[in-house]
């Protein structure tokens, strides 16, 4: 079975700009852009992969959920570095976004697509990668510790999340919480997600939707009036089950949110992504690399497995056009 490993990028560059102290030969941080490429490097060395695949947040990537809640993801506290900085707050907001965009630029001499649109939030296009026919028989390895990815696990999808050092296949979920990736958006529905800055029904989590509604484990797609049906019918004056029928709308919506079964992304997005993955060029531009890493003093580090690897991602990209 081939492997593609979809990197939630933004998730795995501020991990690498919080905590990688990183400081280039002119003494400014660059554990963003190094951390990221340490992070790959590591990834491609013990998975394996025969393609990766990068997805960033579009700019204003939230603006549609943000259109139905105004509060979705607000409130989140500033990204900071875990140690002290020698720049002030402007500068640092100045060089977090320098890296970023350097990253980018580092990534473009690779043979790894970079997939970014505006207000399209990367959930969406990885969702939409995973169900992708391009990739029907390949494993899908999504690396991000977003809990919102648990949905998508299935027979040949799994979610690595780096930062707790788990992975998620649908057996995992099912022994973890006891509900299967068919229905986890339904049960985060319910739950909330403060991370998100979405509430719940008050009071459940999801080892209670776990306990109130069993046959969530089920491998069977529930849908919302299944649920509100059993709540209502249900033989009980557990107050889980009123609160379920009385916040239906809360739950509906929180869904509609939370839900990548049906990736919220425009037909002319779509086509690019298709496009980009009928029409990749495999090249690895490593003389322009190696150029850009002394040109923003990486100073000495052992990169052999990242060039192997990118190497041979643009050998087998040649011997396939064969």
């Amino acid at each position: 079975m081939k492997r593609v490993m979809i990197i939630d990028a933004l998730n795995a560059y501020f991990r690498a700009y919080i905590v990688d102290p990183s400081m280039s030969t002119n003494g400014q941080p660059i554990g963003g852009v190094k951390g990221f490429l340490k992070i790959l490097q590591k990834l491609v060395r013990e998975n394996k992969p025969d393609m990766v695949v990068v997805v960033w947040d579009g700019p204003g990537g939230s603006a549609k959920r943000r259109a139905i809640v105004k509060e979705y993801k607000a409130g989140r506290k500033p990204i900071r570095l875990n140690r002290e900085s020698n720049l002030t707050p402007d500068e640092e907001t100045e060089n977090k976004v320098w890296q970023q965009t350097r990253l980018l630029e580092y990534l473009n001499e690779l043979p790894i697509p970079q997939f970014m649109f505006p207000e399209v939030e990367a959930d969406d296009v990885i969702a939409y990668i995973t169900q992708s026919e391009k990739f029907k028989g390949w494993q899908k390895v999504i690396v991000s510790s977003d809990k919102d990815f648990i949905q998508l696990c299935d027979d040949e999808t799994v979610l690595f999340r780096p930062i707790q050092k788990e992975v998620l296949t649908t057996k995992n979920v099912l022994e973890k919480y006891g509900i299967h990736p068919r229905n986890f958006a339904i049960a985060r529905a319910i739950a909330g997600d403060k991370s998100d800055n979405l509430k719940g029904i008050g009071g459940a989590g999801l080892a209670t939707v776990k306990k109130r509604l069993p046959f969530l484990f089920e491998d069977k797609e529930y849908s919302f009036q299944e649920v509100i049906d059993f709540c209502e019918k249900v033989d009980s004056k557990v107050v889980f089950f009123d609160r379920v029928t009385e916040n239906k709308n809360l739950i509906i919506r929180n869904y509609k949110l939370m839900q990548l079964y049906d990736p919220n992304l425009s037909r002319q997005s779509r086509q690019k992504v298709d496009y980009v993955f009928d029409n990749l060029g495999y090249e690895f531009n490593r003389t322009e690399f190696i150029k850009m890493m002394n040109e923003d003093g990486f100073g000495v580090f052992n990169w052999n497995d990242l060039f192997a690897t990118m190497n041979r991602f643009t050998v087998d990209k040649t011997l396939r056009n064969k």
